[in-house]
């Protein structure tokens, strides 16, 4: 009885130690997120896509989906283990390994408010409404614009580099209801805007003066589409490095609520 008393003591905390956490226990961890990046482009994107993108014959893992694997202890089990009836393999990568990369493709899915962001908020709430004139066109929580998207709930409702990308990156496509346009009226009245409603029948023009005016087809002689997003693409340069993360640093704190994120293609 001794013995078998002596062997459980011995085995039992071996045992937990060798238990797989059921928490990635380098979640948020700015160099795990880093090394597993770069495992993952190194060993993924056999099937996968590079950066977390589609792949030829995987799925992206980042942002912008529903995912049926969702916890770090399932995406870690699908990466040891593969996931039977499908092309997905082990990785044959070590335990800590596999955390980095949860690690990253968790960081990639993750909403702004999620993530952790250095900077000085409150500057940066500064730069928003002063340097920054996004207030100018951005509403939040009741104060500014109407020209843009309301950025009262942002964090929770973009990734981090979502942000950072609107500002710094020309977009490459206009979202509807914010394409900038010209009308001309048939007699001879120039008008700039934004379309906020806009088909075969008529157009909704949201002007330079925040009025809302309603045009029908036949009052309208040319309608000329702006090729380039109202939305600056230059804060990288307008703004120092220090201001560019406090700015960010203060949208990313911007939640009013959670949003359950819709289902979206691997194409988009």
């Amino acid at each position: 009885m001794k013995w078998i008393a002596a062997a459980i003591i011995l085995v039992g905390p071996l045992t937990l130690a060798q238990q797989k956490p059921a928490v990635n226990p380098l979640a948020h961890n700015e160099q795990a997120i880093a090394q597993g990046h770069e495992i993952y482009n190194r060993t993924c994107t056999v099937c996968h896509g590079l950066d977390g993108a589609p792949g030829g014959r995987a799925p992206g893992l980042g942002a912008g989906r529903s995912y049926v694997l969702r916890t770090d202890e399932a995406i870690f089990g699908a990466i040891e283990k593969g996931i039977p009836g499908t092309e997905m393999p082990p990785a044959g990568l070590q335990p800590m390994d596999i955390w980095k990369v949860v690690a990253y493709i968790r960081s990639l899915r993750a909403t702004a408010s999620e993530a952790f962001v250095p900077g000085d908020v409150a500057h940066g709430e500064q730069i928003f409404w002063n340097k920054g004139q996004c207030g100018s066109c951005h509403m939040m929580r009741g104060r500014g614009g109407i020209a843009g998207p309301d950025l009262s709930n942002v964090a929770a409702e973009q990734t981090l580099q979502r942000i950072r990308d609107a500002l710094t990156k020309p977009r490459e496509r206009i979202p509807p209801g914010y394409q900038p346009v010209e009308v001309i009226t048939k007699d001879g009245q120039r008008l700039s805007g934004i379309a906020k409603n806009d088909n075969n029948f008529s157009l909704q023009l949201l002007d330079s003066h925040d009025r809302l005016q309603f045009f029908t087809s036949d009052e309208l002689r040319e309608v000329i589409y702006q090729k380039q997003s109202l939305m600056p693409s230059n804060y990288g340069k307008a703004l120092t490095a220090g201001e560019l993360q406090d700015l960010v640093a203060f949208l990313s704190h911007q939640i009013v609520y959670k949003v359950e994120r819709r289902r979206r293609s691997d194409d988009e």
